[in-house]
């Protein structure tokens, strides 16, 4: 849209966030940044398409990179470069900061999830990949090797995470975390992520990539441990970053050759046509709509945040200066 009102977070965040929900079937959250000044980020969360500020971009660099509702709250995460040595893992509740016990000078908060009364944050303090259950964290790796937790969700009490470690060879190795217990995804020989982790009934799916012998990134879906390619030619470069399953179908979002594509059921759409260059960060489905945040890279350099409802884009920023979105989640009215 051409113009974004901004809204700071205060005490009113609740009331402001929530108001006139019946003039809507269903509410869109959408997490991400928006460029301030030349050098710093503002971290964002849109309401159906209205802009709100999670950090004042005047002094600090911030970015959110994933949304939950539950009932009336809304939790994002994501991080804060407080200075040139320290990143620092954020949770954010209604516009509030949140407190993650947190140890080293450099932290990340990629996911969150919010199951009964907990919340759980997916992220890396220093090299180890974490969770933290209410604040409180759980190291899923030794630290020995870098690693990362990219996304976390909760299944009947069971606590999935995917993310990556590298090994020994310096290769990263996309991981697979079932209450702590890990899962190597891919052997190691060539580098691979794992971004996103959906599970439904006893099936769980992992999004991400693995390289091939020519360097390129492949697009992957693994079902129960056995991965699937969504697409490679060998030559140009795809890498899947989401995925939501809605009963019988399966949906993947990412992009290939510098498409933002959704893949349902293995099957391709590409978001954008031509030349464009556009990402699919997260995907998301609500009754027999499918909601996708991502960016698209404009003429003159800018990205542009931007969501897709069933294919149809809608800008949620202006094309003055770059913005991304990385995650949606969408509140059905009831």
């Amino acid at each position: 849209m051409d113009k974004v009102k901004i809204i700071r977070f205060n005490l009113l965040f609740t009331a402001a966030l929530f108001i006139g929900c019946t003039r809507h079937q269903q509410d869109v959250f959408i997490a991400g940044w928006e460029a301030f000044g030349e050098m710093g980020r503002v971290a964002k969360l849109w309401k159906n398409g209205v802009a709100y500020e999670l950090f004042d971009g005047k002094t600090h660099d911030a970015v959110a990179l994933s949304v939950y509702v539950s009932n009336n709250d809304v939790y994002a995460v994501g991080y804060d470069i407080a200075s040139f040595n320290e990143v620092v893992a954020k949770m954010w509740k209604n516009g509030v900061v949140q407190n993650l016990n947190i140890t080293s000078n450099f932290s990340e908060a990629n996911s969150v999830y919010v199951s009964g009364n907990d919340v759980y944050v997916a992220g890396r303090d220093g090299n180890i990949a974490t969770v933290w259950r209410n604040g409180t964290p759980e190291s899923l790796t030794d630290g020995t090797f870098s690693a990362s937790a990219q996304s976390v969700c909760v299944s009947d009490y069971d606590v999935y995470v995917a993310g990556r470690e590298q090994n020994e060879q310096g290769k990263h190795v996309a991981k697979l975390w079932k209450n702590g217990t890990v899962q190597c995804l891919t052997d190691g020989i060539y580098n691979a992520k794992a971004y996103s982790v959906c599970v439904s009934d006893s099936d769980v799916y992992v999004a991400g990539y693995e390289e091939n012998e020519h360097g390129k990134t492949v697009a992957k879906l693994w079902i129960n441990g056995t991965a699937q390619i969504l697409h490679t030619d060998g030559l140009n470069d795809a890498v899947a970053l989401s995925v939501h399953v809605a009963g019988n179908d399966v949906y993947v979002a990412g992009h290939k050759r510098n498409v933002a594509t959704v893949w349902k059921n293995g099957t391709a759409e590409g978001l954008v046509y031509g030349t464009v260059e556009a990402e699919a960060w997260s995907v998301y489905i609500s009754g027999n709509d499918v909601y996708v945040a991502g960016c698209e890279r404009k003429q003159n350099g800018i990205y542009v945040a931007k969501f897709w409802k069933n294919g149809k884009a809608k800008s949620l920023s202006n094309r003055e200066k770059d913005a991304k979105a990385f995650s949606v989640f969408v509140k059905p009215y009831y």
